[in-house]
């Protein structure tokens, strides 16, 4: 059985470049990171590993050339195989577009059990590239996943966190998690994995190598786009009322109904 984690390569929060033109970020010769949230899905990646005999854990991103580089670090944690997805055609796509291109390289890999993400990108903060992944493959999904009970080939007992607490739902295989960091604690790599990420081979596939319709993918051919970027206002100091608190009561009815009138 085969576990695809896709991870995505983020840039560092404290080097965060806009481009002017399109509004989108700017990704190459920046510097980057794997998003920290698809840290806690390699991990479950490689447990699951340790859980189930004849398991191959494969990473999948999709980005420029220098995404190669989170690739080898997740080969470095102990990760199978690695595919990147890259072709100037994918630069600017959104959500939609984005798991359009990803669900393609999952078909093109074939075999897959459970496909496993991170439960969102700290760049977007949308968490939709997991649950548009079932989508686009029409496969069941548990999204923020905290703890994987029960496992099989055929199937996964999970915890999913919810507003309330948690559901426990069982479902089966193939099927699309996204994970919280509540899931594990990520190991770190080992001097062997160091080496031998080093000197693995990065599968790099385009976009004519997984078959995709051209018109699904990019800057202008998505649905959705940012048309502006700006600083929010620093927020005012607020009021604080010091005395008596039947005079403040007084003073605090006085200001709402200033500001509810006007």
């Amino acid at each position: 059985m085969k576990v695809i984690v896709c991870i995505k390569q983020v840039p560092d929060t404290t080097n965060v470049k806009i481009d002017p033109e399109t509004n989108t970020l700017i990704r190459e010769g920046v510097e980057s990171i794997i998003n920290p949230f698809d840290t806690y899905a390699i991990e479950e990646g490689l447990r699951i590993k340790e859980r189930l005999d004849g398991v191959e854990v494969i990473a999948l991103t999709m980005g420029p050339p220098q995404a190669e580089e989170a690739l080898r670090e997740a080969i470095s944690l102990g990760v199978d195989r690695a595919v990147l997805l890259s072709d100037r055609k994918f630069a600017g796509s959104d959500t939609w577009a984005t798991s359009y291109a990803l669900s393609k390289a999952i078909e093109k890999i074939g075999d897959y059990g459970l496909i496993i993400c991170g439960k969102q990108a700290i760049d977007g903060d949308t968490a939709q590239v997991g649950p548009g992944i079932s989508s686009w493959l029409d496969l069941p999904q548990a999204a923020y996943v905290r703890h994987i009970e029960k496992l099989s080939r055929d199937k996964a007992t999970v915890e999913r966190m919810t507003e309330e607490g948690y559901d426990v739902i069982e479902i089966p295989f193939p099927a699309v998690f996204t994970v919280v960091k509540e899931i594990n604690e990520p190991r770190f790599p080992s001097l062997k994995g160091k080496m031998r990420a080093k000197r693995a081979e990065i599968e790099v596939w385009s976009a004519a190598d997984v078959g995709l319709d051209e018109s699904c993918v990019g800057l202008n051919n998505s649905p959705t786009r940012v048309v502006k970027i700006f600083t929010p206002p620093v927020r005012e100091k607020g009021m604080i009322l010091e005395g008596d608190i039947s005079e403040n009561v007084d003073k605090l009815t006085d200001l709402i109904r200033d500001v509810l009138i006007g």
